[in-house]
């Protein structure tokens, strides 16, 4: 009640309609018929005068909206004396903006909370002794003033600020606004810490790997934002429902008129006509699909990407990452002879530490498993999608594709790859160095994502790398996936999405070479758990759980958003114009026409509520699901 009562104090019109009614019911029960009907029709007559200056105005910029019915059912039933109903109807009007914020409120609330939620101090640890009961000695600044390396303490129930690493003992968090994984994680000295993480029963120190406005938790509330600021096509299309919708009403009442002779059952009728359900049910609907999916662990960015997800006919899908665990781990070393493996390794590793690929994570993460010391690289360059050249230990090392080492030593030869492996090659002072040779399983998932989406209509599924065909032919084929295009850079992926020919057109990725063909999809999904910044940004979904099924989710959120939508607009079109039918043979007088069409816009708005509920699910894509959700994340 108290929502309700402050949605009507930002809407003025709303109390002063309701006054007007009330000040006309008031004068006709002390038998003031005449100032009754002055002050009624006066009002309605300004409030026509208004609307029809709007009306107007649309009509000149080529939008014909469906205010010109409200207009004509105004001005109808006070040509006819009919007042009271005339009231009713400026009140239904007036009071459908308060009904439609109050409804969108209530299918806003996850997205709000996320924004309520967002931590605006932070606890920096001060250098110097510990207090008397041995916790370390705290400064309290703003968040906007963390920097990378601040040492910060997150107390029990606290929010994580910023992005950083677990310093000393572990900690519970609970990730769910983050994830959508409803139990808490725990997190060891050294792992990453998401900003906007609850922390569990102990204090606990955190290292900043990031500012507030880097951190994933603002990057998510950047993409609330944008998704509570857009406005789907469908609440266009029901724009487009005015025309006809018009034309059957107006045809109704004026054969109503023709056949009773009668021009009060004119108005009778178009009481009855008055647009509210279309205005109202299509963005609540979408309101509510966006609050499910970021409830879910899915950000979409607005209503438009939902109706695509509904209607997508193709998936393209990058490889490592995205239908692989996007760790990779090293299988063995084939050293150049002359070269010894644990050096090639080691200088690869070095070098690696200037590129931001999947796969330098698991050359670096290999050397130091195997003990080797990493050396600080200069004179770094990386070649996006290709590879990264860097002097280690005065050493001119280059990592990456063959084609790339081949720029240096034309001599350079493929590794031997078993079904899975991909290779990095290698050279060192101009010379080829060798192999190293990486495995990247596929998800265990990822079989049973493809399956269903080919189930919801997706008529093409494809993979879109940058990896080799011998690496990426053999795990789409175990992920069933009907092409493979390889060896790719980012702008022969972007040619590729848009040459497909079934659309609407989903990809999924989640690297920087990523950011532009997800730009250029129809739809973006960005795997965001473990993704780069750029490739989220430039995404219309981001899934924040590292867990390719929610892709099915996200699909199925949309297609259930979109029926419940559309459901809602013929459900107030069908009541109104059977309601209509009705009144034309006069079994429905003009006030109690106006009072019925208010069930009929709560009725559509009601539905359009239905799309808070998750729709349908699909449980097989979640089998075995965990193991990648548990590993520790990574910028």
């Amino acid at each position: 009640m108290g929502k309700v009562v402050s949605v009507l104090r930002q809407h003025p019109a709303v109390v002063l309609a309701l006054g007007v009614l009330a000040l006309v019911l008031g004068l006709l029960l002390a038998d003031r018929g005449t100032a009754a009907q002055w002050i009624g029709t006066g009002f309605v007559v300004l409030v026509v005068l208004r609307t029809g200056v709007d009306m107007v105005r649309d009509v000149l910029r080529g939008h014909y909206g469906l205010d010109i019915l409200a207009v004509v059912a105004m001005v109808a039933t006070i040509s006819v004396g009919e007042y009271v109903a005339a009231l009713i109807v400026v009140v239904m009007l007036t009071g459908g903006e308060a009904l439609e914020e109050y409804a969108a409120a209530r299918a806003r609330a996850e997205l709000t909370s996320l924004l309520a939620r967002a931590p605006q101090v932070a606890h920096l640890v001060v250098d110097g002794e510990d207090r008397a009961d041995g916790e370390p000695q705290v400064r309290d600044l703003s968040v906007d003033e963390v920097r990378p390396g601040d040492l910060l303490m997150v107390r029990p129930g606290e929010v994580v600020p910023v992005d950083g690493e677990l310093v000393g003992q572990e900690g519970t968090f609970d990730e769910s606004s983050l994830t959508g994984e409803s139990l808490p994680v725990t997190r060891a000295a050294g792992d990453r810490v998401l900003s906007g993480a609850v922390n569990g029963h102990r204090a606990v120190l955190v290292r900043a790997e990031a500012s507030a406005a880097d951190s994933q938790y603002q990057r998510i509330l950047r993409l609330v934002e944008a998704a509570e600021d857009s406005r789907a096509p469908t609440v266009r299309v029901a724009d487009r429902f005015a025309v006809p919708f018009t034309l059957v009403s107006l045809l109704i009442a004026g054969v109503a008129w023709w056949a009773s002779g009668d021009p009060v059952r004119f108005a009778e009728v178009l009481v009855l006509a008055t647009p509210c359900p279309l205005l109202i049910a299509a963005p609540v609907a979408f309101l509510g699909g966006t609050s499910t999916a970021a409830r879910s662990g899915i950000i979409v960015k607005g209503g438009a990407t939902l109706e695509a997800l509904a209607r997508a006919r193709s998936v393209a899908f990058d490889k490592t990452g995205t239908l692989t665990i996007g760790r990779p781990t090293l299988a063995r070393v084939e050293a150049a002879p002359g070269h010894d493996p644990d050096e090639v390794l080691r200088l690869a590793a070095s070098a690696e530490q200037f590129s931001s690929h999947v796969l330098a994570d698991g050359v670096m993460r290999a050397a130091r498993e195997r003990g080797l010391r990493l050396a600080d690289g200069s004179a770094a360059e990386e070649r996006a999608t290709h590879g990264v050249l860097a002097t280690v230990d005065g050493r001119r090392v280059v990592v990456g594709k063959l084609a790339l080492v081949r720029e240096t030593d034309p001599a350079a030869h493929p590794a031997e790859l078993e079904p899975g492996e991909t290779a990095v090659s290698v050279a060192v002072d101009g010379r080829f160095a060798g192999s190293l040779v990486l495995l990247d399983p596929l998800r265990p998932n990822a079989a049973a994502t493809v399956d269903v989406l080919r189930e919801l209509g997706a008529a093409e599924v494809v993979m879109l790398t940058g990896d080799q065909e011998a690496t990426a032919r053999p795990l789409a084929r175990e992920a069933g996936v009907d092409r493979v295009e390889a060896g790719l850079l980012p702008e022969d992926k972007v040619r590729l999405v848009a040459a497909m020919e079934h659309r609407p057109v989903i990809m999924v990725g989640d690297g920087v070479n990523d950011a532009p063909v997800l730009a250029a999809a129809d739809v973006g999904v960005a795997m965001g758990a473990r993704g780069s910044t750029a490739a989220s940004e430039a995404a219309d979904v981001v899934i924040t759980r590292d867990d390719i099924g929610k892709v099915v989710q996200a699909v199925d959120i949309g297609r259930h958003t979109y029926r419940v939508a559309l459901r809602a607009i013929w459900l107030g079109v069908a009541l109104s114009l059977g309601l209509m039918v009705v009144a034309a043979f006069g079994h429905i007088p003009a006030v109690a026409g106006a009072l019925t069409q208010e069930l009929v816009d709560l009725a559509a708005i009601l539905y359009a509520l239905l799309a808070l509920r998750p729709g349908v699910r699909h449980p097989e894509v979640l089998e075995g699901a965990g193991a990648e959700q548990r590993v520790p994340v990574r910028a």
